[in-house]
């Protein structure tokens, strides 16, 4: 049986680094989705980061067995943080206001063949930068509205809120990209297995070093040495 991400986490604190490592390749796929729709050649940098914070924090994680939650939050803190510094000289990103075309202006950089999901991808960058976080967790990391409200740090009923009202705006940005009445209708009634459908269809471009337009492949996961003893 496979160690939980609680007993990897602890054998790490222990100066496993081999615990460590293998703690980072469990979740490398979920954190380089996590930045895939959002700032294009960047990602492996932006992965790298999340990780590396993960090691200066890895203290401060109250509960061991919510480290899946633990790395989203700091990845989506890292995105912030580089949207800030790369797009708005220092000055803070409006996430519940501002897309990510909005602070990036750009098309999907992503090397997707389906024209369903280039409009779900493109959709999801028009929508602000927060709801977008939202709607891919919860589609494609299959996050509850509990898990959300953690790697957010808000209330349970405000992700609760938040979900809904992400919802509502992925469905009016896809109303204006949508030129059937019919193909509106059947993907918004079934949103979920769309955004499956559109999850996977990037992992099998991630598994064949095609995730990017403009990148070769994946970086592999950090190799980071164990945390000298005091």
């Amino acid at each position: 049986m496979e160690p939980t991400d609680g007993e990897l986490l602890e054998r790490w604190r222990g100066n496993d680094a081999a615990s460590g490592e293998a703690l980072f390749d469990r979740y490398y796929p979920m954190v380089e989705r996590f930045f895939l729709n959002k700032v294009g050649g960047a990602v492996p940098d932006l992965v790298q980061e999340t990780f590396i914070r993960c090691v200066e924090n890895r203290d401060k994680i109250r509960d061991n067995n919510q480290f899946r939650l633990y790395i989203f939050g700091i990845a989506y803190n890292v995105l912030k943080a580089y949207l800030r510094v790369r797009y708005r000289g220092g000055q803070p990103v409006d996430v519940h206001g501002s897309s990510v075309r909005d602070v990036a202006a750009g098309p999907v950089t992503l090397a997707v063949r389906r024209s369903e999901h280039r409009m779900l991808l493109e959709a999801l960058r028009s929508i602000p930068i927060e709801d977008q976080v939202i709607l891919e967790l919860h589609y494609w990391d299959n996050l509850t509205t509990d898990d959300i409200a953690e790697v957010l740090a808000v209330p349970a009923g405000t992700a609760r809120g938040r979900l809904q009202r992400a919802r509502d705006k992925l469905g009016e940005v896809m109303h204006r990209l949508t030129l059937s009445a019919q193909d509106l209708t059947t993907t918004v009634a079934d949103l979920e297995g769309w955004a499956r459908d559109c999850r996977d269809h990037l992992d099998s471009y991630r598994d064949d070093g095609q995730t990017l337009s403009s990148s070769p492949g994946p970086a592999p996961a950090p190799r980071l040495p164990p945390r000298s003893r005091g």
